[in-house]
């Protein structure tokens, strides 16, 4: 699975790396994260066809949405903490995914993710992986519009925006650490995968491919990560572990 990551790019960062056209979320800047959990707001990268625009062309966004994913349907948000992840290998059929990945596919800018090592039954040892050349990591999401029905229309807050993250199983070295990584969407197939008009879900499917073995890099980190209250670029700094919780 993948519980927490970092996310430390600047707004404008990500407007340019990501080539986005609009900035839907103008607002509100994000301070750099190095300790993502769930229920905090992230940045995500989605295409939408606005609907005063008169066409049928999506346009790419920049949002700012919360990580746990709430089905329309859900009766309380309260869901969306046990809901971070989706299965690649069942998201198509399940109910609670299965529309948002015909059509509300996104990417999650990070710059690498943190997993746990069962080193014993008593000890973890955190690993903090990332782009071997040090790049940007889009994680293939999906995205979700909820309506809290006790609110009025023009409430800010009638509407809660949500997103999960697309899971696999991990390969080589990786899956050492844990047997579950994100799925990464490598940059030439953004605009498909973003494309609201590509609604077959093989299609989807297709664009996605694991990360290649030499893709990315793992080392220990220090036990700090493991309080989601400790926020600062340290956690992502390799720390020698205690015993045999060295892999690499």
């Amino acid at each position: 699975m993948c519980g927490r990551y970092a996310s430390a790019r600047k707004k404008h960062e990500l407007l340019e790396e990501f080539q986005v056209e609009m900035d839907a979320a103008p607002e509100e800047e994000l301070r750099p994260d190095y300790n993502v959990a769930p229920t905090k707001k992230v940045y995500a990268v989605l295409s939408r066809v606005p609907k005063e625009s008169g066409s049928d062309r999506a346009v790419r966004q920049l949002r700012v949405l919360r990580w746990g994913f709430v089905p329309s349907w859900a009766k309380d948000p309260s869901i969306g903490s046990r809901m971070i992840n989706a299965r690649m290998e069942t998201v198509a059929e399940k109910p609670a995914y299965r529309k948002a990945f015909a059509a509300r596919r996104c990417l999650l800018p990070a710059d690498g993710y943190f997993e746990w090592y069962q080193v014993d039954k008593k000890r973890k040892q955190p690993y903090y992986i990332h782009p071997a050349d040090g790049g940007v990591m889009a994680m293939a999401g999906l995205y979700e519009f909820w309506r809290d029905r006790g609110r009025p229309d023009d409430d800010p807050e009638a509407w809660l925006v949500t997103c999960t993250v697309l899971t696999t199983q991990a390969e080589d070295e990786l899956g050492r650490i844990h047997d579950r990584m994100p799925m990464l969407v490598e940059p030439d197939r953004w605009a498909d995968w973003l494309d609201p008009h590509l609604t077959e879900p093989d299609r989807a499917r297709a664009l996605l491919v694991p990360a290649s073995p030499d893709r990315l890099a793992a080392h220990p980190v220090s036990t700090a990560v493991n309080n989601v209250r400790n926020n600062g670029p340290e956690l992502l700094e390799r720390q020698e572990p205690e015993g045999d919780g060295e892999l690499f």
